[in-house]
């Protein structure tokens, strides 16, 4: 059984998101120029993590969830990917290398939320 092995922050101000999570939990994070967004990567005691760039606007308070984005690990990103969509996931941002680290993906589910996908893969390019 998969669980979630890496979560997500989006903001629209990532260095005072950056700022209160390091001062509140001790994280460390680290710029990771390679990305396509700006993306930092966040070292915990437990779970790996990033902070990204909100990628569009926030949906207001009474939309419901507006928090973190889970990624789960998967042993085959393309199969797992055949499966989200056979069962009316949508891709909402394509399959891409974290240089050194994995393939990685985000979906919506059947009710709207963002959830990630990779695939560990120190070959990525």
């Amino acid at each position: 059984m998969n669980g979630p092995s890496y979560f997500e922050i989006q903001a629209d101000n990532t260095d005072q998101a950056v700022n209160f999570y390091k001062e509140i939990f001790g994280w460390k994070f680290t710029k990771d120029p390679h990305l396509p967004v700006e993306y930092w990567r966040i070292e915990t005691k437990s779970l790996r993590g990033g902070l990204l760039k909100r990628p569009a606007k926030a949906p207001p308070p009474e939309s419901g969830t507006n928090a973190f984005v889970f990624s789960i690990e998967v042993p085959d990103f393309n199969e797992a990917q055949k499966k989200i969509l056979s069962l009316g996931g949508i891709v909402a941002l394509p399959k891409f290398a974290v240089p050194g680290v994995c393939w990685q993906g985000y979906f919506l589910d059947t009710e709207g939320n963002t959830f990630g996908i990779f695939q560990a893969d120190s070959s990525a390019k």
